[in-house]
């Protein structure tokens, strides 16, 4: 199947992103826009993403081949269920959401439907800020219903290779608890950090004033687009709770060991049971480039097959070289799987043992 009529119901960032990337990888023969914001509708068809703005849902999706759906997460799953009454059987329908089990309920039933998520983004916004190279390398979780029609799939699954994406197939609720712990937790994490080292005098001096690289490394992320992330939050709240309570159970085993006893010897076995001897580590060195969400995507790939990462380290060299991430891995077995992984989807990746010191 081929997508000859493309329909992007929302053309904010990475809406018209999956427009630009389509035109350009000649994945669609014509590109259709639709917004509820006139706005954004103006300024990608001024961007150059879209061949035809409509005023109406039903235009948009009229004869068209796929229907990518764009919206906010919190109109996510409503705007899924419009979209598929709207169009026709001919259409197949996907999104772009970062959270998956609300859209997929809404589309329960529909052999149409094959949900979607690329793992990737920017701290911009607006189809201004678009770009046909953003899913280059990224991971693009596909979440098919039971019900899916295996064609539509594999039509959604070609689109995706086509703009650049590695398309990883996942269960919707384990999709959401795998995003809840790699990328809602740190962001939930980063903002309350920020403001505690905010709202924080230590002897007249202002901690943010005086933060070093590791907070600035953790914090990033802190901030951006919070209306975005706290709708986010609320639609996947099950699973973002169920990570800070792990998270805080960690924090907890940790003051715990730091309480013990006066004794020194007990107090450094107290907190090597916080922080146990994760065994014969392996390191993976990849070559990354400089991209936004390529960290993401390559935690949440080797989450997906169960490959835990005891620690990692970003070292960046420059836009235009990217960098090298060191990931540790228990295991030889394990790292010879993460590393088919990742050079399965082009990265390039050393293994070798880590010494002991």
């Amino acid at each position: 199947m081929e997508v000859g009529r493309l329909a992007v119901i929302g053309t904010g960032l990475i809406g018209a992103s999956v427009a630009l990337a389509a035109k350009q990888a000649g994945a669609a023969a014509h590109v259709v826009g639709h917004d509820p914001d006139p706005a954004a509708l103006e300024a990608a068809r001024a961007r150059g993403a879209i061949d035809e703005a409509t005023g109406s849902l039903e235009d948009a999706v009229a004869g068209a081949d796929l229907a990518v759906v764009a919206a906010p997460v919190a109109h996510l799953a409503a705007q899924v269920r419009a979209t598929l009454e709207a169009s026709a059987d001919q259409t197949t329908v996907t999104d772009v959401g970062s959270t998956k089990a609300g859209a997929c309920a809404a589309a329960a039933g529909s052999a149409r439907f094959v949900g979607g998520h690329p793992v990737c983004g920017s701290e911009a916004r607006g189809a201004e800020h678009a770009s046909a190279e953003i899913f280059d390398g990224a991971t693009w979780f596909l979440t098919p219903l039971t019900e899916t029609d295996p064609a539509r799939y594999r039509l959604v699954h070609g689109f995706v290779s086509k703009l650049g994406a590695t398309p990883v197939a996942v269960d919707p609720q384990a999709h959401d608890r795998l995003v809840a712990l790699t990328s809602h937790l740190p962001h939930a994490l980063a903002n309350l950090l920020v403001n505690q080292a905010g709202a924080t005098r230590v002897e007249g001096h202002e901690p943010l004033a005086a933060a070093g690289g590791s907070l600035r490394d953790m914090t990033r992320v802190a901030g951006a687009n919070p209306r975005i992330w706290v709708d986010i939050f609320v639609e996947n709240a099950a699973s973002l709770r169920e990570s800070l309570a792990e998270h805080r159970r960690r924090v907890e085993q940790l003051e715990a060991a730091l309480d013990a006893g006066d004794a020194g010897g007990n107090r450094r076995r107290m907190l090597a049971d916080a922080f146990p001897d994760p065994g014969e580590l392996q390191q993976l060195r990849v070559h990354v480039p400089d991209r936004p969400g390529v960290l993401a995507g390559i935690t949440q790939a080797l989450g997906a097959e169960r490959i835990n990462i005891e620690d990692f380290e970003l070292h960046h060299v420059s836009p235009d070289r990217g960098g090298t991430l060191t990931l540790l891995v228990t295991g030889e077995e394990e790292a010879r799987r993460a590393a088919a992984l990742l050079e399965s989807q082009g990265y390039g990746v050393v293994v070798s043992p880590v010494l002991s010191q």
